[in-house]
């Protein structure tokens, strides 16, 4: 029996299968994709079909989608959880700049709690570790917004194993996210952490950017269930670990729907075996 429900920091219970929202935004996560109002309405649906975890981040427009968020939600359900991140810094569709400095990421919560119209962030993630900036720096600025009541949980992204172990000993972290999916699982070792310490891990790109449902193990486990191979995708995540806390992320109403509803794919003993063995870095299931 899989658990659909994450406590994510030991406090707020979720939905393991969320809702990411990158692609409300255009080509390189830059400025607007299409009409508002779809995003708005894609936004919506999403709660309504019962998802209780949102993620973005403060570059994702960059800042459109913290506001379309909250023209669409304000004010949120109270079981709503919503994840932004701080700590890049965007100046084209192709330029990502790291400032992990902690005045800036004071700043970048600020901004964003303002943005999203609350007084506090349910998970502030680190969008990536400043490599000039001491570590203990950038989670101590995090651990004073926490103390300050504007972060709730504090999470990081795209991290190994041995940075998240070591970023354990000067915060709580609750939530990770690193690149992982079906095809794509060299971070096991972080995700091993993670189950030990009950950490969340939001996989991001876990359709492998779209490649997984053009991935012929997928299309073959999928046409025997009846189901897309993306649906298959995702519920191999669900499968694979209960931390897993997938956000996959659409403008489309038509794929929100699919999305989702791969939380009621069944994968069997023998489906995940077939599945396992897709990546060069099989790992045994949890």
């Amino acid at each position: 029996m899989i658990d659909h429900i994450f406590p994510l920091g030991g406090d707020l219970r979720v939905r393991r299968l969320g809702y990411g929202t990158a692609q409300l935004t255009g080509p390189g996560y830059w400025g607007p994709r299409g009409d508002p109002a779809d995003a708005v309405a894609v936004l919506r649906r999403a709660v309504e079909r019962g998802v209780t975890l949102i993620d973005t981040a403060d570059n994702y427009g960059p800042r459109l989608a913290e506001e379309l968020i909250a023209e669409a939600l304000h004010p949120y359900p109270e079981h709503l959880v919503i994840a932004t991140k701080g700590g890049v810094v965007r100046t084209s569709d192709r330029a990502w700049h790291i400032d992990g400095r902690p005045e800036h990421l004071r700043a970048a919560c600020e901004a964003s709690l303002k943005r999203l119209r609350v007084d506090t962030i349910d998970l502030y993630q680190l969008h990536r570790l400043d490599p000039g900036i001491p570590p203990t720096e950038q989670l101590g600025a995090l651990g004073e917004l926490r103390a300050e009541g504007k972060i709730r949980h504090i999470g990081l992204d795209t991290v190994t194993a041995e940075q998240l172990a070591e970023a354990l000993t000067s915060a709580p972290v609750a939530a990770m996210q690193n690149r992982y999916h079906l095809r794509d699982r060299v971070s096991e070792p972080l995700l091993t952490l993670c189950e030990e310490r009950g950490i969340a891990f939001l996989p991001w790109f876990p359709l492998g950017n779209g490649a997984l449902t053009r991935d012929p193990g997928c299309v073959s486990v999928a046409a025997a269930h009846g189901v897309t191979p993306g649906q298959v995708a995702l519920a191999w995540l669900l499968h694979r670990s209960p931390v897993l806390c997938p956000t996959p992320g659409t403008g489309s109403p038509a794929h929100l729907e699919e999305n989702l509803a791969a939380a009621a794919v069944r994968l069997t003993d023998g489906d995940m075996t077939r599945l396992d063995a897709l990546s060069p870095r099989s790992a045994p299931r949890a």
